[in-house]
């Protein structure tokens, strides 16, 4: 069982409230953690729901055990940068997928992540994010079904904001800008994305870092999260990341490409801390 302690930090607020309005938990948790009276206070006694708390109180929350079906496995280059008994922020290398598909044997980051969270007891742990196979970087997982669905939350309200680094085919005139034009799927490859008027909208931001010989770099951040925006909104502007010949860049001799998320930062779901993670 996963248990963790909250201290309220406002009068008045009901427990239904915190979970419900604050929190935003998720209809499913907040029913499993009414039915088994899974929040208990200081001398563990069960918390009532609709009775105002008092700023100050300690609540401990026993949430109902769950568990994550990836095989454990030892993965060279995945990396634990930081975690807390709610989230781990994990760096995913360029050459491995983040979870599992069905279809392929090949070790992946969860597979990882599954490994370390058993090592210290646990039996769960889900993605929040997904990164491309080729894109290295932070990725965060949820260490609880509360948690990932929280998170699941800040993901769909522009919440968690990252930062990604890139080098681009040629000297970009501009030093910096915004490209805002919607992203579909490209009907004569199975994988590749395209600019579609017919798409989701996609709003990704750029700065130049530094510009070399051949080559620039840029630092990227994203108003949505759409399939490979960074690599199509680049590729449309006539700079595909480097590396990436799905987008008509030149191969690179070890088949990777240099798109990495260098930064991810939040307010902490269950602390209200400011939290930023950076490579």
């Amino acid at each position: 069982m996963t248990s963790f302690t909250y201290t309220v930090q406002h009068s008045d607020m009901t427990l239904e409230q915190l979970l419900r309005d604050y929190w935003k938990a998720g209809k499913k948790n907040i029913h499993e953690l009414r039915m088994t009276n899974a929040v208990t206070d200081a001398e563990g006694a069960p918390v009532i729901w609709r009775t105002p708390l008092v700023e100050g109180t300690v609540l401990t929350f026993n949430l109902p055990e769950a568990h994550s079906d990836y095989q454990p496995l030892d993965v060279p280059g995945v990396k634990i940068l930081q975690e807390d008994e709610h989230y781990i922020a994990v760096f995913k290398p360029a050459d491995i997928a983040v979870h599992p598909d069905g279809t392929s044997r090949e070790a992946t980051m969860m597979n990882a992540v599954i490994a370390h969270v058993q090592a210290q007891g646990g039996t769960y742990a889900e993605h929040i994010q997904r990164l491309d196979k080729g894109t290295s970087g932070i990725v965060i997982v949820a260490k609880h079904p509360m948690a990932k669905a929280m998170f699941d939350q800040m993901i769909a309200s522009n919440e968690i904001k990252r930062l990604y680094h890139a080098e681009v085919e040629g000297r970009l005139k501009r030093i910096k800008g915004s490209i805002n034009m919607p992203i579909g799927r490209d009907r004569h490859h199975p994988t590749r994305r395209r600019i579609s008027m017919s798409g989701q909208s996609a709003v990704t931001h750029f700065k130049v870092i530094e510009r070399k010989e051949e080559t620039t770099l840029i630092e990227a951040s994203l108003d949505t999260g759409r399939t490979h925006q960074i690599r199509v909104h680049m590729h449309h502007l006539g700079h595909p990341v480097v590396g990436d010949n799905l987008y008509e860049a030149a191969a690179l001799p070890d088949g990777s490409y240099r798109l990495t998320a260098v930064e991810t930062s939040f307010i902490h779901p269950f602390t209200g801390e400011k939290i930023t993670i950076t490579l």
